[in-house]
């Protein structure tokens, strides 16, 4: 069980008491991400999280703040997506005043020094540069560029090279001001602890947030009429690929249909395109198929990497995998094997405290609601055979497919005449 507990200033808390566990983990959600920036300052979301363990008043530099939870076996960081970022630590339950002091002191009382803030810019540069290095990981970057263009849920949430090196003192604290709110932001605290004397706590660690209207991010525009494609031209061994489809948003009813016909093409190891991509037909190493649902965007995406030689013989496997989702029904075997595998799944990753905290605060975060896991695994129960049928036909339209692809490659036009359903 949990309780959340809404503040008379907007801020929100989530205490979840854990049996079986000496872990206790404090999770503070962000309500601001990459979707939430303007062009000048693109990235900046994911340059804050970073400048929040530069040093504060009480812990005056990095080995300072690093050292606070190394002392005591502590595990911590934090996170930045398009729609919230996250700051964390899981320690022995014994230390949790500990883990409150410390995530409360990073988070109001940092200095942002100037010193340090041009320090770092070169750190996020150079870990922009490890992952533009890393075709596996910049692929979903130029998944997300080409279904959304020049507009925030299209950039990079780590940002430009250019945009970072441009930032200034102003603006950082300008965004923390606007977004570092009250009503922006949730307390959350899972694992071995007593649920008012938790509360009581946080109230204490927390009292001092900025209260204020944070603001909101512009609606994602989207619009295609033809299959679409990105080719980043690069000397590699292996091409990377995302192909894939828009879909649904969090909101819709069909979302939890569109994860299960995820998991029936590409979620495991007994899926289809793993077994007809990769088993029978050798051409990957790794083959996964995901639904991405946000609040006002979603997709359906399948990603591999394969042999330069190969790629138009997988991205037509693919395609006759949702093909055949689309033209043919499916046997409840195989319907009922995916459901069991994403309870399965569900049930297990939720042993720990950091997942149980992420699991309620992202819900309340993003959909101003929490199901519990029961409530979870019976929607995903109560997905049949023909809403499976249904999200297939909506999405694989030909209109909706969309092909980027990192690789020795420059003639875009013979990857689009692939893209046909």
């Amino acid at each position: 069980m949990f309780k959340k507990t809404q503040l008379s200033n907007g801020l929100r808390i989530i205490t979840i008491p854990q049996r079986g566990t000496r872990a206790v983990t404090v999770l503070v959600l962000v309500a601001t991400g990459s979707k939430y920036e303007t062009k000048e300052i693109s990235g900046i979301s994911h340059f804050l999280e970073h400048v929040f363990f530069k040093g504060t008043k009480k812990r005056p530099n990095t080995l300072a703040i690093a050292e606070t939870l190394d002392r005591v076996g502590g595990m911590y960081n934090a996170f930045t997506s398009k729609e919230f970022t996250g700051y964390w630590a899981k320690v022995d339950a014994k230390h949790f005043d500990l883990a409150l002091d410390w995530v409360s002191d990073i988070l109001l009382n940092s200095k942002f020094e100037k010193k340090e803030l041009e320090r770092e810019k070169k750190v996020v540069i150079e870990e922009m540069n490890m992952y533009l290095d890393t075709p596996m990981s910049y692929i979903g970057d130029l998944w997300e560029k080409l279904l959304y263009g020049d507009q925030p849920a299209g950039w990079m949430t780590i940002g430009e090279k250019a945009t970072i090196a441009k930032l200034q003192r102003k603006q950082v604290l300008d965004y923390l001001k606007n977004h570092y709110v009250t009503k922006n932001i949730i307390v959350c605290v899972a694992g071995n602890l007593e649920g008012k004397s938790a509360e009581r706590k946080i109230k204490k660690y927390f009292r001092d947030i900025k209260v204020g209207k944070p603001k909101p991010k512009l609606k994602v525009r989207e619009k295609q009429n033809l299959p679409q494609s990105l080719l980043h031209y690069k000397k590699t061994d292996q091409t990377h690929f995302c192909l894939g489809v828009r879909a649904y948003s969090l909101f819709h009813p069909l979302k939890y249909a569109q994860t299960v016909l995820s998991t029936i093409l590409g979620g495991n190891m007994s899926s289809r395109l793993f077994i007809s991509v990769r088993e029978r037909a050798g051409l990957a190493y790794y083959i996964r198929t995901s639904a991405e649902n946000a609040t006002d965007t979603g997709y359906l995406v399948t990603q591999a990497g394969v042999d330069n030689q190969n790629v138009e013989k997988a991205i037509n496997l693919i395609l006759k995998e949702y093909k055949n989702l689309k033209n043919k029904n499916i046997k409840a075997a195989e319907l009922q094997k995916a459901k069991d595998y994403l309870k399965g799944n569900l049930i297990l990753s939720l042993e720990s405290s950091d997942a149980k905290a992420n699991f309620y605060a992202g819900q309340e975060l993003l959909e101003g609601k929490i199901l519990m896991l029961k409530e979870k695994l019976k929607k995903i129960d109560e997905v049949t055979e023909k809403q499976i049928k249904n999200v297939a036909r909506e999405i694989f339209q030909p209109q909706k497919l969309n092909l980027t692809l990192i690789g020795p490659f420059k003639n875009k036009s013979k990857f689009q005449k692939l893209l046909k359903i």
